[in-house]
């Protein structure tokens, strides 16, 4: 298998955010169209020393990562930064390592936007069945909501009883008899 490239665009979110209160024109936004190497090892969005001044992107912590040859450096973690791949978007902070490093896209990000690699076509491709609209998976929110909450939300898509052996009973706490005790 070979590299995997894809063309993102990286957006100050702190300029979006101005754009929206109405401090500065759309104009005045910062933001780079780059090409990235996606990296699947990696956890997060790594850019160089350059992106991040072109961007303005204030640095918010320091951190100790672990690089492919097993060293460990101290870097600076700057954002937040918008990424955007096609139609998914999302916000992100990037780790700063120095100008002759390419722009990495890591596991969390590509998650975030629930977007996949096509390793026959080496591409990044969007979710083929999410097409619309990033799913992101909160597989345990059923052991943290309660059934009432759980019946207050909207619910899209497809049912999942069949996947998790759960009915409908299951799902919202109510059985059939209950049901029928209102009509």
């Amino acid at each position: 298998m070979g590299l995997t490239f894809a063309d993102i665009t990286l957006t100050s979110s702190e300029d979006l955010i101005l754009l929206r209160k109405g401090y500065i024109k759309k104009k005045e936004v910062r933001s780079l169209d780059v090409t990235a190497l996606i990296d699947t090892g990696a956890s997060m969005l790594t850019i160089p020393r350059s992106v991040q001044q072109k961007l303005d992107l204030p640095k918010i912590n320091e951190q100790n990562v672990e690089l492919g040859n097993g060293s460990i450096i101290t870097v600076d973690v700057v954002g937040p930064v918008e990424i955007k791949f096609e139609n998914r978007i999302t916000i992100a902070t990037a780790v700063v390592l120095p100008d002759e490093i390419e722009v990495l896209l890591g596991a969390i990000p590509l998650q975030a936007m629930d977007v996949l690699i096509d390793v026959r076509r080496e591409r990044l491709i969007v979710n083929p069945q999410s097409p619309d609209k990033a799913r992101l998976y909160l597989h345990s929110t059923d052991k943290i909501l309660s059934p009432e909450q759980l019946r207050g939300l909207k619910v899209t898509g497809e049912d999942n009883s069949k996947k998790t052996g759960k009915d409908d009973s299951e799902k919202t706490g109510k059985d059939d008899s209950e049901e029928n005790d209102k009509t």
